[in-house]
């Protein structure tokens, strides 16, 4: 099967030089006399790098990706793989360090993520856009710290650390945004 351009949308997944490649942005480009020229912003699935190409061809097709999300929850480390059970299938995916990247540090335990396969292996990992976490160590506050407000770094139960605002204490679970690694609200 092959995807033309007007099938293209931001987050389709295709396959080029046998290799899965998410769209991150496209346009095209039609000038008198000419052929069109496709312009393709996408990142590798498998190394994270991301290209801009360009397709020079009346007809340029694309293959789409043999890529399936699964939903997972995470269950444990032996300290070289981490292990992820399927919510439906209940198969189990071990993954490595270079696998999950910078997921690592909003991963704990029982936590539900989803696992990305690309030809039936696991490939990488979509963490959710929060996680909740408990924070470990802080200094304390000290009353007349600051004017207005303030930040102080925290270390939370991962080892993530982040800044949060001067009332979070040892033992408060605050939210973090695991796409900017930022505090976003006290939970409890």
């Amino acid at each position: 099967m092959s995807i033309g351009f007007s099938d293209l949308s931001r987050g389709l997944v295709i396959e080029l030089d046998g290799q899965p490649w998410e769209i991150i942005e496209y346009q095209r480009h039609k000038m008198q006399q000419r052929a069109p020229v496709t312009r393709i912003k996408m990142r590798n699935l498998l190394s994270g790098a991301v290209v801009e190409r360009t397709f020079q061809q009346y007809s340029t097709g694309f293959t789409p990706a043999d890529v399936d999300t699964r939903p997972t929850q995470y269950l444990y480390t032996d300290g070289e793989f981490y292990f992820f059970m399927d919510q439906e299938t209940f198969d189990q995916y071990d993954l490595t360090k270079e696998i999950l990247g910078d997921s690592l540090v909003y991963l704990k335990e029982q936590a539900m993520v989803d696992v990305v396969l690309y030809n039936g292996s696991p490939i990488s990992v979509k963490m959710p856009t929060h996680v909740e976490l408990e924070v470990t160590e802080t200094p304390p506050a000290f009353r007349g710290d600051t004017a207005q407000g303030g930040n102080k770094p925290a270390t939370l139960e991962t080892g993530l650390r982040v800044n949060v605002p001067m009332f979070i204490t040892p033992g408060t679970t605050i939210r973090v945004d695991t796409r900017t690694g930022e505090y976003t609200e006290r939970v409890s």
